[in-house]
């Protein structure tokens, strides 16, 4: 074969056996960008179907409950804060007591050992009697019968509050809002009411162990020993309904009391708020309190004048009262004998007292529910 046509027998297969590899390396390239699509593809699937996933574990996940808000929770941070305001301002109370007792007709019939005894005893003012009690019996006296009085708040504080917080929600939407004057004192009154009635047998031991320190100085032998007894006794002379004696006015000083504290700290603290553009705040909580107490003591003093006579006086073997047959005849005797001013004996240290009380309470009660992340009472 001549030169020329081999070289052009070269050239053609050379030609020829190149097509095929050009092929292959677009059918490569091709296939690669195929793979390369499908991978984005799937991968961004896959994205979406993770997120539609995470997406659906979200909306399927229960709503988580606030235990903050819950009744079991705002009833244990009640009873905290009524022992924190019950352990600091006892002292006044105790005082309180005395003076009420002082001029009935149970401490004229006592046997007494002197005239003097009986003289030092009575009559006196509220710091006179506070000092008193320290220089004649000692301090730790001023805190006589207060395990009653915190037994008796784990029913009465937990009730009341709780109770009141209930019937708030169902006048206004969830409580979020003010509730008119009226409705709160009808749920001041009633929350009030309950939680006294359930908590008589408890105050009755209170008082009771109270006026034992004032017994032994006047010379007469103790009625009780110690909060068991005292409940072992009263239900030896009256059975089991002599635990609520003087349950009646007990309940009716409680209802004022609650219609002065509940409804004036609520009116007054979302009425500061309203028209000052305050926060809730501790200068509310104080303000707020502050006047709860003040209402309360001029609502519940003669009711609670009332209440302490019956529950101190001395009763028969049928555990019947030998002094008044009532709240009524209480009432009307005291009045006849020493006068209408009587009813406010004691009112100075009830006042008093009631104002660190509140303030106590109500400041421990935000403060506690502000630090488990409960909403504002």
């Amino acid at each position: 074969m001549p030169a020329p046509q081999v070289i052009a027998a070269a050239a053609a297969a050379i030609t020829t056996a190149s097509v095929p590899s050009s092929d292959a390396s677009a059918n490569a390239a091709t296939a690669a960008t195929n793979a390369t699509v499908s991978t984005a593809a799937n991968s961004s699937g896959s994205g979406s179907s993770s997120g539609a996933v995470n997406s659906g574990r979200h909306q399927l996940r229960p709503v988580k409950y606030d235990y903050a808000d819950s009744f079991a929770c705002t009833y244990i941070v009640s009873v905290v804060a009524a022992s924190i305001a019950e352990l600091v301002t006892y002292p006044l109370d105790l005082t309180k007591t005395r003076l009420q007792i002082q001029g009935e007709a149970a401490s004229v019939a006592t046997v007494a050992t002197s005239s003097s005894a009986k003289a030092n005893m009575q009559y006196r003012g509220m710091v006179a009697t506070a000092f008193g009690i320290v220089r004649e019996e000692g301090a730790v006296k001023l805190w006589q019968g207060v395990t009653p009085a915190l037994y008796r708040h784990v029913v009465y504080s937990g009730v009341r509050i709780c109770s009141y917080d209930l019937m708030r929600k169902e006048f206004t939407k969830n409580g979020s809002q003010a509730l008119p004057v009226w409705k709160s004192a009808l749920c001041g009154v009633t929350a009030g009411a309950v939680a006294q009635w359930l908590a008589s047998p408890a105050d009755l031991v209170k008082v009771q162990i109270q006026m034992e320190g004032r017994r032994r100085l006047m010379g007469e032998a103790p009625r009780v020993h110690s909060a068991a007894h005292a409940f072992r006794m009263i239900v030896q002379r009256g059975g089991v309904k002599g635990l609520w004696k003087g349950s009646i006015p007990n309940v009716q000083r409680a209802a004022l009391v609650n219609l002065g504290d509940l409804t004036t700290y609520d009116t007054i603290k979302h009425l500061i708020m309203r028209r000052l553009q305050m926060p809730d705040c501790h200068t509310v909580h104080v303000l707020a309190s502050i006047c709860a107490g003040f209402v309360a003591a001029i609502m519940g003093t003669p009711a609670d004048v009332v209440k302490t006579r019956i529950m101190n006086q001395p009763t028969d073997e049928l555990g019947r009262g030998l002094l008044y047959r009532g709240s009524l005849d209480c009432l009307r005797q005291t009045v006849a004998k020493e006068g209408f001013v009587a009813l406010y004996k004691g009112f100075l240290p009830c006042w008093i007292r009631m104002a660190p009380w509140s303030l106590t309470f109500w400041l421990s009660f935000e403060q506690i529910r502000k630090m488990i992340g409960a909403s504002s009472y």
